[in-house]
């Protein structure tokens, strides 16, 4: 019994290890794809591509907007299963009864006027614990070596930067409106009265 009982707790060992480290880098991914979404924001194209790359698309929408695309896939390592301890087998277990076995981050970042104004991700971007941490490969030179021109983040558990959820957008202004005059109304001449000579 007492063989059985430590056989186990060598399997639950096993187990939480494993899943302590999946979670933990797919936490710490998510937290740093999403903190790229704040302090990317207002960052010129140069410096984007200084700290990311050259775009693997471009698509022009207007004369002030245009949209960077990038690509990315993570490569992951497959564990070979042992007759000891079956590694990839608990790795399969673990992302089909969790999820989050995500290996592409598509990421768009737009800018207006030159300056990023939107980062938005999409694709199978998810690990086990968090959203988004596949994308952190994407932004991972702006987040580890931030610019001078990038806006600070608060740190830490207490800061603003989720790794379950993306930061919300803000509204843009918008743009002030424009006073048109009133067309003044046409004057419509008025016939005098006709004067009467006195003592008629």
């Amino acid at each position: 019994m007492a063989g059985l009982t430590r056989w186990g707790v060598g399997w639950m060992a096993v187990l939480l290890a494993l899943l302590t480290g999946l979670s933990g880098c797919g936490y710490t991914d998510s937290r740093a794809a999403h903190r790229a979404q704040m302090t990317m924001i207002g960052i010129s194209s140069e410096d984007v591509q200084t700290c990311v790359g050259i775009p693997d698309k471009i698509k022009k929408l207007n004369d002030n907007t245009q949209i960077f695309e990038y690509t990315r896939t993570l490569n992951i390592p497959s564990t070979n299963d042992s007759t000891l301890i079956p590694l990839q087998t608990l790795v399969n277990l673990t992302e089909t009864a969790l999820g989050g076995a995500g290996k592409t981050c598509v990421a768009d970042i737009r800018f207006d006027n030159d300056k990023v104004t939107q980062v938005h991700y999409s694709g199978d971007d998810d690990e086990i614990i968090g959203t988004d941490g596949v994308c952190s490969i994407v932004v991972r030179g702006c987040i580890r070596q931030p610019l001078p021109t990038m806006k600070h983040v608060r740190k830490g558990p207490f800061g603003p930067i989720s790794g379950f959820y993306s930061p919300r957008i803000k509204e843009e202004s918008e743009p002030a409106a424009v006073s048109n005059p009133k067309p003044s109304m046409p004057v419509t001449p008025v016939a005098a009265p006709a004067m009467v000579p006195a003592g008629d």
